[in-house]
């Protein structure tokens, strides 16, 4: 067997596309422009990538896109000022404090800060209350990618047995209620669980998120099994410039599975596609209010 390659990148073209669309149509009927609020505090490189990628791809769905880099030093009154003005600003829907924040800064209350209506990241304690209450929330944009990519190759996962590796309020945890409401079978395990392997060999639909290169293996998996990896990790190489590998082993995997998702070219390129689409339906439930 030859795993079915879930193509993450081509997906999120396609997610984009629909955004830039409906952005257009807001446009045309109410004459609102969606607008998405990103806070960087301090000089981590990978969040200045990862900032730079959303401001581009908002800015290219016809979105307007807020930037604001703030010094590693700020304090808590600054920043919670700051995102104070941003909730009371019509022009901005959605609010992504791109995470994580420097130690002295408590993520929690500043996730807490931000008005849920706007929490296009789907973080605060409000959106995680709904999604765990079946209601109509702003989900993590990550599972809510990972939803759509399981979808695409199994539209019916109804009564499936979902095993999730991970209880991350990111991944995990979010990951799990979105099975969930889909009326799954879910089991989550984590470093505590015992016999992991053979939990796996179970699941129909596996999903790993713990940031262990490659753990998952070809024997840990029921033949024709769904994968999604949300694992991203940079692993050495002889050249000295590393490579980019998933919690699964994905050549041995993919000779058991029946789908699996790549590193990179997963989860990730979803995760900006859904914050945009996040941002998009924001924009919309103001207008209906």
């Amino acid at each position: 067997m030859t795993a079915v390659r879930i193509d993450g990148t081509a997906m999120a073209q396609v997610v984009r596309a629909e955004v830039a669309e409906g952005v257009a149509q807001l446009k045309a009927s109410h004459g609102i422009t969606p607008g998405l609020a990103v806070v960087l505090v301090g000089e981590d490189p990978a969040s200045q990538v990862y900032v730079r990628n959303k401001v581009k791809q908002t800015e290219a769905c016809g979105m307007r896109s807020y930037h604001h880099v703030l010094s590693k030093d700020t304090t808590r009154e600054s920043l919670l000022r700051l995102i104070a003005s941003l909730n009371a600003d019509i022009d901005v829907h959605g609010i992504l404090v791109q995470l994580p924040l420097p130690a002295h800064l408590d993520s929690k209350d500043v996730i807490e800060s931000i008005d849920p209506a706007k929490d296009v990241d789907g973080f605060h304690t409000a959106n995680v209350g709904e999604l765990w209450t079946g209601g109509a929330p702003f989900v993590p944009c990550t599972p809510l990618g990972c939803l759509r990519l399981l979808k695409s190759v199994e539209p019916n996962i109804s009564g499936k047995h979902a095993v999730v590796i991970g209880r991350s309020n990111i991944v995990g945890r979010p990951m799990a209620a979105l099975l969930l409401n889909e009326s799954a079978t879910v089991t989550i395990a984590h470093s505590k669980t015992q016999d992991l392997p053979a939990l796996c060999r179970q699941a129909d639909i596996l999903v790993a998120a713990v940031g262990r290169p490659e753990m998952v293996k070809s024997d840990w998996i029921k033949p024709g099994a769904i994968v999604l990896d949300v694992g991203i990790n940079r692993v050495a190489t002889e050249d000295g410039k590393g490579r980019l590998v998933g919690d699964v082993d994905f050549a041995d995997v993919s000779a058991v599975a029946g789908a699996i998702t790549p590193v990179p070219g997963g989860p990730g390129p979803m995760t900006i596609a859904c914050l945009l689409a996040n941002t998009l339906e924001a924009a919309k439930r103001r207008v209906s209010q």
